[in-house]
């Protein structure tokens, strides 16, 4: 705890924030969050299922277990099975072949209360999720059968998405937008409907699927762009060609020339790219009436956008992976509880990403645009891109 606060020792809102948050914690029961692996493998049923969360996500597991009661079971049988197919996805050692009749059968296993599948997923806490997932499958059959439809048809859908990039490259734009769509995209879409179908939600929020969409695209596109240096060091890539050819003919000279104008070019050009679902994101929280769902969906939205602003323009992208201060981050969370909240991290950060743009970056019209839409996101007027040569004046009177 001492590190992060000295690195925002000079930010007394973080400080303040990140007391508050610890204290927030600590008055509420987390009866699983401290529980050990072995201590886990020998619990039962729910018990596991939400034990289990926290060592896939931490930061999942708080928001999940604030959620109201109408759909805090229901989420988290979903996360844990698309943390499940995730698992197997992202396991670089399971054949080809076999990977993909898992892939786009596992939609089947949450009806088989007997299935787990033993030394699959990168890390103890993912192979003991699909070790003992005969649990998840019990706690999946306990819900209602609508809600078992929603998770059935998104599991289903995401495992064949995913067996479909086994063997294709991701090359276009549009080839990135349908990776991320199946990955996260689907997640937005099944939150939505869960949202709406409990009745904590209007039916009409699922009526508008690109906003679901935007929103899991969102997410998954800042992953994707933060995590460059891991998983090319892992054999594996998600950057579309159509964006880093521009800029160099293999990859790995980004890794290896991190601050070269190309380098940062690049990067940039991806940040700006995923710019474009903020507005998106902001119009889909505007919506949202539940003051425990809305947390649950904006504050990782919020960290999106405080991520894209740590990683715009930052060579150290291509040499670790880049993260926003825990300060930050705890600020974010104490702070976000209305629309308003979210328009205003989302304009300081768009505000903040204005000052590192350069005025030679081939991306530098289209980022200010975006930043543009961003800022005057209150507005229903949709604003044109101004020029380069007016960027000071256009955010100076702003």
């Amino acid at each position: 705890m001492l590190q992060h606060l000295i690195k925002s020792f000079l930010r007394p809102k973080e400080i303040r924030a990140i007391f508050n948050l610890k204290y927030e914690e600590a008055a509420k029961k987390k009866p699983y969050s401290s529980k050990n692996i072995s201590t886990i493998s020998r619990l039962e049923k729910k018990e596991f299922c939400y034990a289990i969360l926290h060592k896939v996500s931490r930061s999942f597991a708080s928001v999940i277990q604030q959620l109201p009661e109408e759909v805090r079971d229901v989420i988290c049988v979903f996360y844990l099975v698309l943390r499940g197919l995730d698992s197997i996805e992202d396991d670089m050692s399971i054949p080809r072949e076999e990977k993909r009749k898992l892939l786009t059968n596992f939609y089947e296993k949450n009806f088989d209360r007997e299935w787990h599948l033993n030394q699959v997923g990168d890390g103890e806490g993912y192979r003991l999720l699909l070790e003992r997932y005969e649990h998840v499958s019990f706690f999946f059959n306990c819900l209602e059968p609508r809600f078992q439809e929603v998770i059935t048809d998104i599991c289903l859908e995401m495992g064949q998405g995913m067996s479909q990039y086994l063997d294709r490259e991701i090359t276009t734009i549009d080839d990135y937008n349908l990776y991320c769509h199946y990955v996260a995209g689907l997640v937005g879409v099944g939150l939505t409907r869960i949202f709406a179908l409990s009745g904590l939600e209007k039916e009409d929020l699922s009526n508008d699927p690109e906003l679901s969409n935007s929103m899991g695209l969102f997410l998954q596109k800042t992953n994707i762009i933060r995590d460059i240096h891991e998983d090319l060091g892992q054999g594996r890539t998600f950057w579309p060609a159509e964006v880093w050819n521009k800029y160099t003919d293999q990859q790995e000279q980004l890794l290896a020339q991190p601050v070269s104008d190309q380098s940062l070019f690049c990067l940039n050009h991806l940040v700006t790219e995923a710019l474009r679902h903020s507005t998106d994101c902001l119009e889909y929280l505007s919506k949202i009436r539940n003051l425990q769902i809305f947390k649950f969906c904006a504050i990782p939205q919020v960290m999106a956008i405080a991520t894209l602003n740590e990683i715009y323009n930052n060579p150290w992208v291509f040499k670790k992976n880049v993260k926003i201060r825990k300060g930050l981050a705890a600020r974010l969370i104490m702070e976000t509880c209305s629309i308003d909240d979210v328009r205003s991290v989302f304009k300081e950060m768009a505000m903040n990403i204005f000052k590192k743009i350069s005025i030679g970056d081939p991306n530098c019209e289209e980022t200010v645009s975006q930043l543009s839409l961003i800022i005057h996101s209150e507005s229903s007027q949709r604003l044109t891109a101004p020029s380069a040569n007016h960027v000071v004046k256009s955010f100076s009177t702003t």
